[in-house]
Protein backbone atom coordinates (compact mmCIF):
# COMPACT_ATOMS: atom_id res chain seq x y z
CA UNK A 1 0.00 0.00 0.00
CA UNK A 2 1.13 3.27 -0.84
CA UNK A 3 0.42 5.92 2.00
CA UNK A 4 2.17 8.96 4.16
CA UNK A 5 0.87 11.96 5.59
CA UNK A 6 0.57 14.99 3.84
CA UNK A 7 2.95 17.18 2.72
CA UNK A 8 5.23 14.01 1.98
CA UNK A 9 3.48 12.65 -0.39
CA UNK A 10 5.64 11.79 -3.82
CA UNK A 11 4.30 10.01 -6.74
CA UNK A 12 5.38 9.66 -10.34
CA UNK A 13 3.11 7.76 -11.90
CA UNK A 14 0.65 8.59 -14.08
CA UNK A 15 -3.02 9.81 -13.00
CA UNK A 16 -6.49 10.44 -14.60
CA UNK A 17 -8.95 11.91 -12.55
CA UNK A 18 -8.71 10.48 -9.26
CA UNK A 19 -6.56 7.45 -10.04
CA UNK A 20 -2.65 6.67 -9.82
CA UNK A 21 -2.21 4.18 -12.32
CA UNK A 22 -5.46 2.41 -12.63
CA UNK A 23 -6.42 2.35 -8.69
CA UNK A 24 -8.96 4.76 -7.86
CA UNK A 25 -6.76 7.08 -5.72
CA UNK A 26 -8.50 7.33 -1.86
CA UNK A 27 -8.12 10.23 0.70
CA UNK A 28 -9.03 10.06 4.44
CA UNK A 29 -9.51 13.18 6.33
CA UNK A 30 -9.27 12.67 9.92
CA UNK A 31 -7.74 15.43 12.69
CA UNK A 32 -6.76 12.43 14.48
CA UNK A 33 -3.28 10.94 13.90
CA UNK A 34 -4.27 7.60 16.00
CA UNK A 35 -7.12 6.99 13.96
CA UNK A 36 -5.09 7.42 10.73
CA UNK A 37 -2.63 5.04 11.59
CA UNK A 38 -5.87 2.58 11.95
CA UNK A 39 -7.08 3.18 8.93
CA UNK A 40 -4.00 2.94 7.16
CA UNK A 41 -3.57 -0.34 9.00
CA UNK A 42 -7.59 -1.44 8.04
CA UNK A 43 -6.47 -1.11 4.52
CA UNK A 44 -3.57 -2.83 4.46
CA UNK A 45 -4.47 -5.84 6.48
CA UNK A 46 -7.60 -6.40 4.29
CA UNK A 47 -5.47 -6.27 0.96
CA UNK A 48 -6.77 -2.71 -0.02
CA UNK A 49 -3.78 -2.12 -2.43
CA UNK A 50 -5.13 1.63 -3.91
CA UNK A 51 -2.86 4.67 -3.02
CA UNK A 52 -3.95 6.11 0.42
CA UNK A 53 -3.53 9.96 1.19
CA UNK A 54 -3.37 10.50 4.72
CA UNK A 55 -4.16 14.25 5.87
CA UNK A 56 -5.14 15.57 9.41
CA UNK A 57 -6.59 18.92 8.90
CA UNK A 58 -9.44 20.83 6.93
CA UNK A 59 -6.36 23.21 5.32
CA UNK A 60 -4.60 20.63 4.32
CA UNK A 61 -6.85 19.24 2.66
CA UNK A 62 -8.38 22.02 0.87
CA UNK A 63 -4.84 23.23 -0.10
CA UNK A 64 -4.16 20.04 -1.56
CA UNK A 65 -7.94 19.95 -3.70
CA UNK A 66 -7.28 23.05 -4.97
CA UNK A 67 -4.03 22.30 -6.50
CA UNK A 68 -2.65 25.27 -4.05
CA UNK A 69 1.54 25.18 -3.76
CA UNK A 70 3.13 22.62 -2.89
CA UNK A 71 -0.04 20.28 -4.48
CA UNK A 72 -0.28 22.36 -7.89
CA UNK A 73 0.97 19.06 -10.25
CA UNK A 74 -1.70 16.44 -9.94
CA UNK A 75 0.76 13.94 -11.75
CA UNK A 76 2.20 13.80 -8.77
CA UNK A 77 -0.66 15.18 -6.33
CA UNK A 78 -4.16 13.51 -8.22
CA UNK A 79 -7.39 14.21 -7.02
CA UNK A 80 -8.64 11.73 -5.48
CA UNK A 81 -11.47 9.63 -6.49
CA UNK A 82 -12.98 8.38 -3.17
CA UNK A 83 -12.94 10.70 -0.35
CA UNK A 84 -13.51 9.08 3.51
CA UNK A 85 -13.82 12.50 5.76
CA UNK A 86 -14.12 11.74 9.47
CA UNK A 87 -17.76 14.75 10.20
CA UNK A 88 -16.58 14.97 13.84
CA UNK A 89 -13.25 16.92 13.59
CA UNK A 90 -14.15 20.56 13.91
CA UNK A 91 -15.78 21.79 10.46
CA UNK A 92 -15.87 18.65 9.05
CA UNK A 93 -19.67 19.63 7.88
CA UNK A 94 -18.24 22.92 6.38
CA UNK A 95 -15.20 21.10 4.75
CA UNK A 96 -17.85 18.21 3.51
CA UNK A 97 -19.82 21.43 2.06
CA UNK A 98 -16.80 23.25 0.41
CA UNK A 99 -15.50 19.69 -0.88
CA UNK A 100 -18.98 19.50 -2.87
CA UNK A 101 -18.83 23.08 -3.89
CA UNK A 102 -15.22 22.73 -5.75
CA UNK A 103 -16.71 18.85 -7.24
CA UNK A 104 -20.32 19.50 -7.73
CA UNK A 105 -20.96 17.16 -10.29
CA UNK A 106 -20.38 13.91 -8.54
CA UNK A 107 -17.13 12.59 -9.83
CA UNK A 108 -15.87 12.23 -6.36
CA UNK A 109 -17.47 9.92 -4.12
CA UNK A 110 -17.46 11.26 -0.27
CA UNK A 111 -18.19 8.87 2.41
CA UNK A 112 -18.86 10.32 5.91
CA UNK A 113 -17.25 8.96 8.58
CA UNK A 114 -17.56 9.95 12.56
CA UNK A 115 -18.18 7.72 15.99
CA UNK A 116 -21.36 9.39 16.04
CA UNK A 117 -25.27 7.86 15.26
CA UNK A 118 -27.08 10.80 15.03
CA UNK A 119 -29.91 10.68 12.62
CA UNK A 120 -29.75 14.75 12.68
CA UNK A 121 -25.47 14.17 11.41
CA UNK A 122 -26.36 11.47 9.08
CA UNK A 123 -29.09 13.28 7.36
CA UNK A 124 -27.12 16.87 7.23
CA UNK A 125 -24.04 14.40 5.65
CA UNK A 126 -26.66 13.07 2.99
CA UNK A 127 -27.68 16.87 2.28
CA UNK A 128 -24.41 18.34 1.76
CA UNK A 129 -23.78 16.14 -0.84
CA UNK A 130 -22.23 13.03 0.98
CA UNK A 131 -22.45 9.49 -0.88
CA UNK A 132 -22.44 7.33 1.66
CA UNK A 133 -22.13 7.78 5.39
CA UNK A 134 -20.12 4.90 8.12
CA UNK A 135 -20.02 5.15 11.74
CA UNK A 136 -16.24 4.55 12.97
CA UNK A 137 -16.26 1.30 14.90
CA UNK A 138 -14.40 1.67 18.05
CA UNK A 139 -12.34 -1.76 18.08
CA UNK A 140 -10.25 -2.27 15.11
CA UNK A 141 -11.10 -5.75 14.26
CA UNK A 142 -14.68 -3.64 12.88
CA UNK A 143 -12.60 -1.23 11.70
CA UNK A 144 -10.91 -3.65 9.23
CA UNK A 145 -14.32 -5.37 8.48
CA UNK A 146 -15.82 -1.94 7.73
CA UNK A 147 -12.49 -0.79 5.23
CA UNK A 148 -12.76 -4.61 3.86
CA UNK A 149 -16.92 -3.76 3.10
CA UNK A 150 -15.56 -0.71 1.82
CA UNK A 151 -13.22 -1.62 -0.89
CA UNK A 152 -15.63 -4.44 -1.66
CA UNK A 153 -18.38 -1.45 -2.64
CA UNK A 154 -17.15 1.89 -3.07
CA UNK A 155 -13.70 0.64 -4.87
CA UNK A 156 -16.18 -1.15 -7.47
CA UNK A 157 -18.43 1.99 -7.43
CA UNK A 158 -16.11 4.48 -7.98
CA UNK A 159 -14.06 2.03 -10.93
CA UNK A 160 -17.27 2.26 -12.31
CA UNK A 161 -18.80 5.36 -12.12
CA UNK A 162 -15.10 6.83 -13.41
CA UNK A 163 -15.19 4.95 -16.26
CA UNK A 164 -19.53 5.81 -16.94
CA UNK A 165 -18.24 9.89 -17.15
CA UNK A 166 -15.01 8.96 -19.43
CA UNK A 167 -18.09 6.83 -21.78
CA UNK A 168 -19.97 10.53 -21.40
CA UNK A 169 -17.15 12.57 -21.97
CA UNK A 170 -15.76 10.78 -25.50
Amino acid sequence: MTSRELPYLRRNLPTYSGFVGNMPTIMVIDDSAADLCEIRRAFSSVGVSNPLLLVRSDDEAKRYLSGAYPYNDQAIYPVPSVIILDLSQPAGFELLTWIRNRFPNGGLLIVALTRLEEIRKISRAYALGANSFLTKPVQASELRELINIFGGYWLVNAMSHYRQEEIVNV
